[in-house]
């Protein structure tokens, strides 16, 4: 197996021309036991990439073996209207954002073929590479092991657990390094 190779992008269109390969590996990845995503849970993620790339600080990161796209990461700098910490009973000073206090992780996905090889760990670093913020936060659901796992050995700790507001969400644990 090749050694995964990776490419940032931070232009709005440049990241607009890789949906075209990031939405099918999104499919794929989130459509596996625990998410059990289907089409409106891909809808629902192309509306918001398509928001989230034109904000500050956003950051994409492609991993690539050969040809094939096999894992990506992107997130972006909190702005200061950012309701990301509402709900979690945290302190005001806490959840103060100035659009650079806070990077957020909004998505990391493998291909269930190239998992458990640490490509997780390097696109996490890859997508935060050159980011300065005082830190890092991310949303992850509890019942998805694995990622609990990694992010814990990332340094991550606990917030608290979040239900969203749209019908049939499922409760996200929120996170911060």
């Amino acid at each position: 197996m090749q050694t995964p190779v990776f490419e940032t992008f931070t232009d709005p269109d440049a990241a607009a021309r890789m949906l075209d390969e990031i939405a099918p590996l999104y499919e794929q990845v989130f459509a596996e036991p625990p998410y059990f995503e289907g089409p409106r849970d891909l809808a629902g993620f192309l509306e918001g990439y398509e928001a989230f790339r034109t904000m500050p600080g956003f950051r994409l990161v492609l991993a690539r073996s050969g040809s094939s796209l096999v894992g990506f990461a992107f997130g972006l700098l909190l702005q200061s209207d950012s309701r990301w910490w509402s709900g979690l009973g945290l302190d005001e000073g806490f959840t103060r954002e100035d659009g650079h206090r806070t990077f957020v992780i909004r998505e990391i996905a493998v291909a269930s073929d190239h998992r458990r090889r640490g490509l997780g760990r390097e696109l996490h670093t890859a997508v935060l590479d050159g980011v300065r913020v005082e830190r890092v936060t991310l949303a992850v659901r509890p019942d998805a092991q694995a990622a609990m796992k990694l992010y814990e050995s990332l340094g991550y700790h606990e917030l608290g657990d979040k239900l969203p507001a749209w019908e049939g969400a499922p409760v996200y644990r929120y996170m911060v390094r």
